[in-house]
Formats: C-alpha cells, structure tokens, sequence
C-alpha cells in the first residue's frame, strides 16, 4: 500500500503532537485542581453542559450512521462500474475477434483475387463448363462471335468418329491464343464469389456493434454520477464538532475567581487546540514550521500559566458563554446531518433504480453479444467456404493436369494403333489382294467366291457407345506449377487457424466461469 507524503508528513507530526496533548492535558488538570475552589456553579452552566453532552452522543450516533451508507452506496457504485467492466472486456474481445475474423476473410479474398481462371474453364456451354454458365466479359462476347463464324468451316460436323478422332490427334483442340498470352482481362477466383453478400453480413454485424454500443450507454455516467453524488454527501458531513471538557469547566467555577477566569480558558483553548491539531494531523493536514513552533512556544507557556492560576479564578460566566457556543454549534451540526441522512435515502432509491436499469443492460448486453457471436460464425463460415474454394481449385488444377496426361496417353494409344492398321491395310494386305487376283482371278469362275475381289477392310477406331470425345480445358503449365506452394500454404493456415480456434474457445470458457462466479458472489 503505497503512502502519499502528505500522510507521511502527518504521521510523522502525530508523536509529538500526542507529547505536547500529554502535557496541556496535564497542565490543564492541574489548573482544575487550582480551581476547585470555586463555589459557584450556574445551574444555566449544568443544564447546558448536560445538553451538550446529549447532543455530542446524537451526533456520533448520527454521523456513524451517515459514514455507514456512504460505504454502501460506495459499494453499489463499484459494484455498477465493475459490471460494466465486464462487460465492456467482453466487448473488447469480441471486437478483437471481429479483426481476426475479417482479417482473416480479407486475407482469403486476395488470395482468391490473385488466382486467375483460364478463360477456356467458363467459355464453354453450361452443359461442359466446370462453374456453369459464365457470362458478362468481352473475352466470351467475342469467343461466342469467333465461334459463330467459325460454324461453317468447322472440319467436325459430318465427319465419322474416327475421323474426328484423327483431326483431334493431329490438330488438337482449338486455343483461344490471344486470350491465353493476355491474362490481364482474365477471370479470377474472387469474380465468382457474391461479395454483394459479403458486404451485406459486415454491415449487419456492423449495425449490431452501433445497437450494442447504444445499449451500453444507458449506464455510462452511472459510476460517475453515483461517486460524484457520494463525494459530495462526504464533503457535507459535519465531523468537525469537538465536545470540549465540560467536566474540567464546571470544577473549576466551584471555586473560580474572576482572575483565574481567564487563565483557565486560556488553558481549555491551548487543549483544545492542540487536540485539534491532533485530529487535522490524523486528518491528513500538514502543518508549517512556523505552527509547529508555536505550539511548542505555547506548551512552553504552560508552567506560567499554571502559576498565574494559583493566583486568579476565572468568571463563570465565561465558562457558561463557552458551553453555551458548543451547544449552538452542535445544534447546526445535527441538523445538517439529519438533511444528510434525508438525501441519503433519496440517493438509496437512486440506487436501487439504476441497479434495476444496470441489470437490464447487463441482460439485453449480453443477449446481443451472444447474437454478435453468431454473426461472427457467419463470417467464420465464408471463410472456410473460400478457403475449401481455393483449395478445390487448386485440386481440380491437378486434376485437370492428371486427367491430361492420361488422355494423351490414351491418344497415343489409339493413335498407334490407327498408323499400325493403316500400314497392315495399304502396305500388304492390299498389294497381297491385288497380286492373288492378277494371277488366278482370271482363272477361277465369275461366280465362284464373289468376295475375293473384294478391298481390305479399313479400320475405325471410335469411343465407346458413341460417346463424344473428352474436351478439356487449356491450362498454361505455371498454374499447375503454382498448386504445391499454395496447398502447403492453405493447409498450413487451417492448422493455424484449428490452433487459434481452439485457444479462443478455452478463453471464452475461462472468461464464463469467471463471469459466474462475479455474479454468483456479488
């Protein structure tokens, strides 16, 4: 606990402050025991000190009760203002969990915008295109032209299977090449993404941010207004009231003269100002140099006085105007305290309103921030849905590149197998027919084996069932080239991003129980 110098000035006053009480004390007492000559004792003196005295309990009474619901309202304001600092840690998470999350959807947004699609991936019908029907670019706009005028030049219409087959074996399949070197107008992953969706969640969970905030604010000059209301009721309760030795004052007019009179006031005040200080340096007041000394010159005094009063007696009706000032001074004191306690009770149905209207807003708070969550799964799931996107791209790239080498594998097949039948029909069998009827055909009858001058038959080679030939899409080789940095680098983001979710969700727990447990103690 740290002290500030102010309280370390006072205390270190208090020690000989206490000496110098001892010693007035002392003074005091023996001027008493000078003064209990006196004989003549006002009964006006009695009854006042017996008010007096009446009073001084009253006032005890009524400032312990003042001093004991300032602390309870003290407590409801801290109560209030920790409350609300739970709530507003909740809402501090919360946003920063709102960043990670839409950090994390941007981030997922670039990278689907730095993937280009090959235009041949969504030029197609919406019967072969691997997205669908994509339409809207000028790319497509002149393909569909280029392919309108292409229509009646077309080799692929009415020709056999094999023959298509053929051309596709040594033509290949048509390129859009001036598409593929210009990759500026090309597509990209985030094109296919409905970000008009994406924009419309942000602001919803934006609206939801602003309501909370709204909400909040219904409270948030409660802790403030409640302390300032407590700190002044503190500055207007009246402790100053010091009850002066009314004993000592009715012994020594029994026997006071008119000369000790004043002597022994001198001697009350010296005391009462001594305690005084005692009581502002248990306060917290500091006193300077020059105070100091001079309580000490006045302590100093004291044997003087105290010979002086051996001499003189004081009046008793100095004694008497003395008391009767206490008693008027008491009396304004309790009434100020009893307007006080009056502002007290009002300050406690206060208390209990903006209790009832903190525990509303802690009701409706955390209803929101629960709903506030939901949203941000909302944005959780589009980015696990963009990043599966990315990563199905990445793998239907490969498929594509495996799928690729297996149909020119497959073409080198039948292409193979195309050149052997051809060689086996116009390099032998067909000489070895036409050798055979030059030199017995003449002699055999017209009638006989009319199939012998027959040609060799010619082989086709066609799909199975008639089914059209596979079209796959043009795939330049720095796409495939790129897959592997990219699946390392999206599953390295899912494990991260599994770590995170992990840790956020032991957070949140810990964060509940210790919710709870507040709510449970307070």
């Amino acid at each position: 606990m740290s002290v500030s110098p102010q309280d370390a000035c006072t205390k270190s006053d208090q020690p000989h402050l206490v000496s110098l009480v001892l010693q007035s004390k002392k003074a005091l007492q023996h001027g008493e025991q000078l003064c209990t000559r006196a004989r003549t004792l006002s009964s006006e003196s009695a009854q006042t000190a017996i008010d007096l005295m009446a009073l001084d309990a009253k006032l005890k009474w009524v400032t312990e009760a003042v001093v004991d619901q300032l602390k309870l309202a003290a407590a409801v304001a801290k109560s209030i203002e920790e409350k609300r600092a739970r709530l507003e840690k909740q809402v501090d998470e919360w946003d920063m969990l709102r960043s990670q999350r839409t950090d994390a959807l941007d981030a997922i947004l670039e990278s689907l915008g730095s993937q280009v699609v090959p235009p041949s991936f969504h030029l197609a019908s919406s019967d072969s295109s691997l997205f669908g029907s994509q339409h809207g670019s000028d790319d497509e706009a002149e393909s569909h032209s280029h392919d309108e005028h292409k229509s009646s030049d077309d080799p692929f219409p009415g020709q056999s299977p094999t023959e298509t087959l053929r051309n596709v074996l040594r033509n290949g399949l048509p390129k859009h090449s001036r598409r593929q070197r210009d990759r500026s107008k090309w597509k990209t992953l985030r094109d296919f993404v409905d970000e008009r969706a994406i924009e419309e969640v942000l602001d919803t969970i934006e609206n939801d941010r602003v309501a909370l905030d709204k909400i909040l604010a219904r409270t948030a000059r409660y802790p403030e207004d409640l302390t300032k209301t407590i700190t002044d009721i503190q500055n207007n309760v009246a402790t100053d009231f010091v009850l002066p030795g009314i004993v000592d004052i009715i012994n020594a007019q029994e026997d006071a003269s008119a000369s000790m009179a004043t002597l022994l006031t001198s001697l009350a005040q010296h005391y009462d100002q001594i305690v005084d200080a005692l009581h502002r340096s248990e306060a917290g007041t500091i006193f300077e140099v020059t105070e100091i000394e001079d309580m000490n010159r006045d302590t100093d005094e004291l044997p003087s006085v105290v010979s002086d009063l051996e001499r003189e007696i004081s009046s008793i009706h100095s004694s008497y105007e003395h008391l009767l000032t206490s008693k008027h001074h008491a009396l304004q004191l309790l009434k100020a305290q009893r307007d006080t306690l009056t502002d007290l009770d009002v300050l406690a149905d206060v208390m209990q309103d903006m209790l009832s209207h903190q525990q509303d807003v802690e009701t409706q708070s955390m209803e929101h921030i629960a709903d506030m969550h939901t949203s941000l799964g909302t944005i959780e799931d589009l980015h696990s849905r963009f990043t599966s996107y990315e990563y199905s791209y990445c793998k239907l790239l490969l498929e594509l590149g495996r799928r690729r080498q297996y149909k020119e594998a497959a073409e080198k097949v039948v292409e193979g197998m195309l050149a052997q039948l051809e060689a086996m029909v116009e390099e032998e069998e067909r000489l070895r027919r036409e050798r055979f009827n030059a030199e017995y055909g003449d002699h055999l009858p017209s009638d006989v084996c009319l199939s012998i001058q027959n040609p060799p038959t010619r082989w086709e080679v066609v799909p199975w069932n008639h089914e059209p030939i596979e079209s796959l899409p043009e795939m330049d080789s720095d796409l495939l080239t790129e897959v592997g940095p990219n699946l390392q680098r999206i599953t390295h983001g899912r494990a991260l991003k599994w770590c995170q979710q992990a840790r956020s969700r032991i957070q949140h727990a810990e964060a509940r129980l210790t919710t709870i447990s507040a709510s449970q103690s307070l």
